[in-house]
């Protein structure tokens, strides 16, 4: 994702994605508050992963630089609602109707990152398999989060709670690989081939197969 002799920003992103999305779902799973992840968001899961985003963009990048830039503002998004949030249970609070929030107001915000996680699903499923798999994890929760939210089915928050652990954890399996892959000059980690293979013009093909022989 980087070019020569530059640090692959993508290690920053799906550091900040993976420990973030744990964390949230450590509250989820009721171990833990939010103020802890409300720091967190701020810091890793959104500044951390908006400037690997722009560093993705001068690599010419355009799926890290859409992925880290987009969820990167999420989080900070989501940081914010959950600071609206508390100041509307203040007394007298200074947050009049324009900026009140409800829970189908989260729900409705949490679609549109659904509909976008599933545009990005499509293009992971070309890159490799461990990013297909990342991004349908990711996607199964959203989904599951929408359900949540939208629907009152409060039982499958666990379920997602799960899965979205998941998918951090795989979101690492790829930091851990890039870097892995340059500290010991070889592959270490196998991510995988890409789950969708499209079949290239036969011009194409042929040209492929004489640079390979």
């Amino acid at each position: 994702m980087a070019g020569n002799g530059q640090g692959n920003p993508a290690v920053v992103g799906l550091a900040g994605f993976g420990l973030t999305t744990l964390l949230l779902q450590f509250h989820n799973l009721g171990w833990c508050g939010t103020g802890i992840i409300f720091c967190t968001a701020l810091m890793l899961g959104g500044g951390a992963q908006l400037i690997a985003g722009l560093q993705e963009f001068k690599c010419g990048n355009n799926f890290g630089y859409s992925a880290f830039t987009v969820y990167g503002a999420f989080w900070l998004a989501l940081g914010f609602i959950w600071l609206i949030l508390d100041l509307q249970s203040v007394p007298n609070s200074v947050i009049g109707s324009h900026l009140a929030i409800n829970k189908p107001d989260i729900g409705f915000f949490l679609v549109g990152f659904t509909l976008y996680t599933a545009i990005m699903w499509v293009a992971a499923l070309r890159i490799h398999g461990m990013m297909a798999f990342t991004f349908t994890t990711l996607l199964l929760g959203f989904i599951g989060l929408d359900l949540v939210f939208l629907a009152d089915m409060k039982w499958l928050m666990t379920v997602t709670a799960i899965d979205l652990i998941i998918c951090a954890l795989s979101a690492w399996y790829m930091m851990a690989n890039i870097i892995y892959t340059q500290v010991f000059g070889r592959a270490v980690l196998p991510v995988g081939a890409p789950w969708v293979k499209l079949k290239l013009p036969l011009a194409e093909a042929v040209v492929e197969q004489k640079l390979a022989a």
